[in-house]
């Protein structure tokens, strides 16, 4: 392809190349081979930009000029991401059904679908138009799902759940198991709570390898519109979770925790049950989260606090020791 023509595809503006130039894929730019393309959106690989073997650079507005290509882009790294879809298109699965897939009568499914080896859909679900589900996807009953829904292997929706138009769940998901509850007797021994209330999971929506979404005991679990949801995440039972808010891997949410619009939780987040964090807020890797956290605040630690104030506590931790040197000696 082109590079004027990727140019123009991505609504880039092009700088210092051939227009003629001939590019046969995308690469990092450390890694990049002439023919390639790559990109800078971290300013630490500004350096790289100038050594990088690559025909072209994807860089935003202001980045100063190289001897190299350039497809100047205010959002270099989502033009990235658009030209890797035009080198490596997704997967095309023919419609059809399996002849091992076992389909209850009275389920309906729309057009264009496609229905791998050993996929169970039980009675009463309803699934839309141009769907994917590969093999050993197994729906329960009652479940309502919208058009364009891709399953990957062994992914598994619960009884009742409802899921929207446009939502991807990669191998391994579990959409409305059983939440952990359960009260103890007289005896000392757990009683189990009921689970019986649904998931629901908007459009636009993807949740990746081995994640778990749990049903409720009462209320409903609920991930709105556009989040997108990593591996290994646990989101506790009636849980909601805002409009475009990304949970990175490894993140828990105990129960009845409400996430916001816009939030972004980074790996190995915790939440404790029935927090709330605001619109637009961040919490970084590995820090627990005991209250309610303010809208767009950027929050760190175990327990969780200010952004700022954590990297003061970060700073004196190695001069602990020395510190309380010095205070026992004063006592003395």
């Amino acid at each position: 392809m082109k590079l004027s023509q990727i140019a123009s595809t991505l609504n880039a503006r092009l700088e210092n190349g051939s227009p003629d130039a001939e590019i046969t894929g995308v690469a990092g730019i450390e890694e990049a081979a002439p023919g390639q393309i790559t990109f800078v959106a971290n300013p630490k690989y500004a350096a790289a930009a100038r050594t990088t073997k690559a025909s072209a650079v994807i860089v935003d507005d202001s980045f100063p000029a190289i001897s190299t290509a350039m497809l100047r882009s205010k959002n270099p790294y989502l033009t990235f991401a658009r030209a890797i879809e035009l080198f490596h298109q997704p997967a095309k699965y023919a419609p059809g059904r399996h002849p091992t897939a076992v389909i209850h009568p009275s389920a309906k499914i729309g057009e264009g679908a496609h229905i791998g080896p050993y996929v169970v859909i039980e009675e009463g679900v309803q699934i839309g138009k141009h769907a994917v589900l590969l093999a050993h996807v197994v729906i329960y009953r009652g479940v309502s799902v919208g058009d364009r829904f891709f399953s990957h292997a062994h992914t598994v929706v619960r009884e009742g759940c409802r899921i929207g138009n446009n939502v991807t769940l990669q191998n391994g998901v579990i959409i409305g198991g059983d939440g952990f509850g359960f009260a103890k007797d007289d005896q000392g021994r757990w009683h189990k709570i009921p689970q019986p209330q649904p998931v629901v999971i908007e459009d636009d929506v993807e949740i990746q390898s081995n994640s778990c979404i749990d049903r409720a005991s009462v209320g409903e679990t609920h991930i709105a519109r556009g989040s997108k949801i990593d591996n290994l995440v646990q989101v506790g039972h009636g849980s909601h979770i805002g409009e475009n808010s990304l949970l990175a891997s490894q993140v828990g949410l105990a129960g009845s925790t409400e996430i916001g619009n816009n939030v972004i939780l980074t790996g190995q987040v915790g939440v404790v049950g029935h927090c709330k964090i605001g619109d637009g807020a961040i919490v970084t890797p590995q820090s627990g989260v005991a209250g309610d956290v303010a809208a767009g605040a950027i929050v760190s630690g175990a327990p969780a606090v200010d952004h700022k104030l954590w990297l003061k506590y970060s700073a004196i931790l190695s001069r602990l020791p020395e510190i309380a040197r010095a205070v026992r000696a004063r006592k003395e």
